[in-house]
């Protein structure tokens, strides 16, 4: 994972902490406001959830700029976004494609 920049990183970071707040948000919180009747972990874990999406798309922006994402793994990592555990699951596949890509720049160190 040596081959993952600082904007990388912190995308992969805001990533995971977006999608616990989800996961709070819609199994315990909501569940709170409308099987008891308290509204007030809506607000709470809505807020956070909120702020953390706004710096996921941001962080986003930022990682897509920087290395030239297609809009396809872009589209992909929006919709990801929006599902429980994807953004879970998106984070192993770019963990999975930068172990990918220092394998293969290893290679071609050892055939120089």
């Amino acid at each position: 994972m040596s081959s993952i920049d600082k904007s990388l990183k912190r995308f992969l970071k805001i990533a995971f902490w977006e999608g616990l707040s989800l996961l709070i948000l819609y199994f315990i919180a909501m569940p709170i406001k409308y099987g008891l009747g308290n509204p007030i972990p809506v607000k709470i874990f809505g807020m956070a959830h909120g702020i953390l999406f706004i710096l996921y798309v941001l962080f986003l922006i930022q990682v897509v700029m920087a290395h030239e994402w297609p809009f396809k793994k872009w589209a992909l990592a929006m919709i990801v976004s929006i599902v429980p555990c994807g953004t879970f699951w998106f984070e192993k596949r770019l963990d999975r494609e930068a172990a990918e890509q220092e394998l293969a720049e290893a290679s071609l160190k050892v055939k120089q």
